[in-house]
């Protein structure tokens, strides 16, 4: 890797970095059930994923900076993997099993959502 692609990286890392925190720190959202702000997060970046993929973006720089800067910092599946811990831990396992399909199940539509949008744009 050239010092060129890890200065990408970099910055790309450094605004998913800053809007992750600004999300997991100020959104409240109330949507009739009770969903995490990290959750939000990984909602948010499967829905860009999906526009990226249906993109297809053969740039190599572009992919260093939107797909391994940006949205690897941006999302958090460490944080999700942690909250299924904590869950484990109280002995929650209906509520960790249930966390863990609905933010599976709401990325998925999340990122099929925006790669449907980029296919109908097209």
């Amino acid at each position: 890797m050239d010092i060129t692609s890890i200065i990408i990286v970099l910055l790309g890392s450094t605004f998913g970095l800053i809007l992750r925190m600004f999300i997991q720190n100020n959104l409240k959202l109330n949507v009739g059930f009770n969903i995490q702000n990290t959750s939000i997060v990984n909602l948010i970046a499967s829905f860009f994923l999906g526009i990226l993929v249906a993109l297809n973006f053969l740039n190599n720089k572009i992919l260093l900076l939107f797909y391994i800067g940006f949205l690897g910092c941006f999302s958090t599946f460490s944080s999700f993997i942690y909250q299924l811990f904590v869950l484990f831990q109280k002995r929650e396992f209906m509520h960790l099993f249930l966390h863990y399909l609905e933010v599976i199940t709401l990325s998925f539509i999340c990122f099929y959502a925006g790669y449907c949008l980029i296919q109908i744009i097209k």
